[in-house]
Formats: structure tokens, C-alpha cells, sequence
């Protein structure tokens, strides 16, 4: 018994005395392992911050982030960039507008005016993250701005409460502040905002007050492009919208046409008429046939279609 008893002491002495060992071997092969997650986890983080930028367009268009002024610093305008619309929500359900953007009053009205009554929500048009809340008493009022993951800028002005802070992350339809009449006003109305790059776009080239929608899932700005596009889109969601005639409806067609064409700034577009030849729609736009057909890759031979879109120049 007594001879057991000392063989068991022995083993147990034995595996304690091995612990220490066993215990640096053990980690001496993690040590590999450790860095060959390190090197992993290292790539894997860069894969997820590849794909968050790509996700968040705002990334690279911006170069700060100030909480202190409306107006960030402007950026260059890139000469073409597509911006998201899907999973937007409208800032307001209100429908009737009151005002237009661009000149107005012998200076430029940077948004548009929407009806709304002092209480009525106030809703974030897309997810983003809240960069100023503040107040302006001789302009916005009580403001919030917003810079989405799309790129752009929204802004939401003369409430009578904002009921976000700055850094706050929103979603697309999270309340962010009140309808008021705070601010150089003359009736209460949400003054909104669309801005890319610091630079005001017409907010009625995305948004459809009237259907309470959006113009389409993204719409890609060019700056060859833009300002008859803008000057058409309140044409047809701004204010009133005015009656559009036979001229105006082709041109509506060509502008749904023409943003996913690529062109130059001096190409211009005509939709055929039936009856219309390549002579006769030379001689109207005071092109050539050859110059047509050059562009538009067509031959002599080739049989025009009524509502066929033709570059010219």
C-alpha cells in the first residue's frame, strides 16, 4: 500500500513539474495561429471598410466634417456621379409647393417651399448622419442638416423644433424636427435642401412632391446636363407646374433618354415624328445626313421609327 501511495506522489510530482512546460509549449503554437488571425482580422476589416465606402459614397466626397456652419466647404464637383434613391422617405406628406428653386425676389432660392402646419413631422429623407442642428435667426431658423450615405446634403429649415443632435445617426423616415415658422419666414413651411458637394441641387430633379415619390431608383448628375434638367424638372414638379405642349412633351422624353447615353455637352437630341427623314431632320436641326448618320451609327439604308431618339450637334 505504502508503495503505491509513493508511485502516485511520484506521477502527481511529475505532471506538476511538466505543467509549466506544457503550458509554454501551448503557447508557443498559438503564437502562429495569433498571427495568422491578426493578418485575417487585418483583411477582413479592410474588405468591411472597402465596402462601407463603397456603400457611402460621402466618404470620399467630402473633405471634413463641421458641426459649426450650415454651408460646409465646398469640393469640387465631380463631372458625373450617381446618386442613390432607393429606400428614401419624403420629409413631408404634404403635396403643394409654394415656392421654386433658383431665382426669386432678385436672389437664388436654394431649395424648395413646402406647405406645411407648425407641429407636422418632419422626416429624414435617407439614412445618414446629423451634422448641424442649430438656429438662424435671420435665415434658416431652427435647421437641421443631414449628410447621407448617397452624397448628398439635405436640409430641413424654419421648425419649430429639431428633435435630433448633432452626430446622431438617422434613418431614412426617423422624425428629426417639427414644422414651424421660425427664421426669416412669412408663414410656416419647410424650406428643404439638396446639396452635393456644398453645391445646391434642385431638390424637384429627385423628389415628386405631388406623387410623394421619388423621380427614379438613382439619378445620375452630370454637370454637362444638369441645369436643363434642373430647368425641366421644375417645369414639371415645381410650383404649378406649368402646361407642358407637343415640343415639351418630346422634351421630356429626351431627357429620360439622355442621362444613361454618353455624350458631350454640345450633342443634342431629336425624337422622330412619323413621316420625318434623315434629310428632313438634317435640313430642321441645320445638321448634315452624313453628320446624323455618323453619330447615331445608321446607314442610308437604315428606316427611321417614330420615337426614335437621334443625336445631333
Amino acid at each position: 500500500m505504502t508503495k503505491k501511495i509513493k508511485t502516485i506522489a511520484l506521477v502527481a510530482l511529475s505532471t506538476i513539474c511538466s505543467l509549466p512546460a506544457m503550458g509554454q509549449d501551448l503557447l508557443a503554437n498559438q503564437a502562429p495561429v495569433d498571427r495568422k488571425m491578426k493578418v485575417v482580422d487585418s483583411v477582413a476589416l479592410q474588405r468591411l471598410i472597402d465596402f462601407e465606402n463603397l456603400e457611402n459614397p460621402s466618404a470620399d466626397l467630402y473633405e471634413d466634417w463641421d458641426n459649426m456652419h450650415a454651408h460646409s466647404r465646398v469640393t469640387e464637383l465631380p463631372d458625373s456621379f450617381r446618386i442613390s434613391l432607393k429606400n428614401f422617405c419624403m420629409p413631408t406628406t404634404n403635396r403643394v409647393l409654394t415656392s421654386n428653386f433658383g431665382a426669386r425676389w432678385g436672389r437664388q432660392h436654394k431649395g424648395l417651399d413646402i406647405k406645411v402646419y407648425i407641429g407636422d413631422t418632419i422626416r429624414a429623407a435617407f439614412d445618414g448622419k446629423v451634422r448641424v442642428v442649430r438656429y438662424e435667426g435671420r435665415g434658416y431658423g431652427k435647421y437641421v442638416v443631414i449628410r447621407h450615405d448617397n452624397g448628398l446634403e439635405t436640409y430641413y429649415a424654419h421648425m419649430s423644433k429639431q428633435l435630433v443632435v448633432e452626430d446622431q445617426e438617422v434613418r431614412a423616415g426617423d422624425p428629426i424636427g417639427l414644422g414651424g415658422n421660425t427664421g426669416r419666414s412669412t408663414g410656416s413651411h419647410l424650406h428643404f435642401e439638396t446639396r452635393l458637394c456644398g453645391v445646391a441641387l434642385n431638390p424637384a430633379i429627385l423628389f415628386d412632391f405631388r406623387n410623394q415619390d421619388v423621380v427614379d431608383d438613382s439619378y445620375m448628375f452630370r454637370k454637362s446636363t444638369y441645369q436643363r434638367e434642373s430647368a425641366l424638372a421644375t417645369r414639371l414638379r415645381g410650383v404649378n407646374g406649368a402646361s407642358l405642349g407637343a415640343d415639351d412633351n418630346d422634351d421630356i422624353e429626351l431627357a429620360i433618354a439622355a442621362p444613361e447615353a454618353s455624350y458631350k455637352q454640345e450633342n443634342r437630341f431629336h425624337k422622330v415624328k412619323r413621316g420625318e427623314t434623315l434629310f428632313s431632320i438634317a435640313r430642321k436641326r441645320g445638321t448634315t445626313v452624313d453628320a446624323i448618320m455618323k453619330m447615331n451609327h445608321l446607314k442610308k439604308s437604315s428606316k427611321l421609327k417614330p420615337g426614335q431618339i437621334l443625336k445631333f450637334n
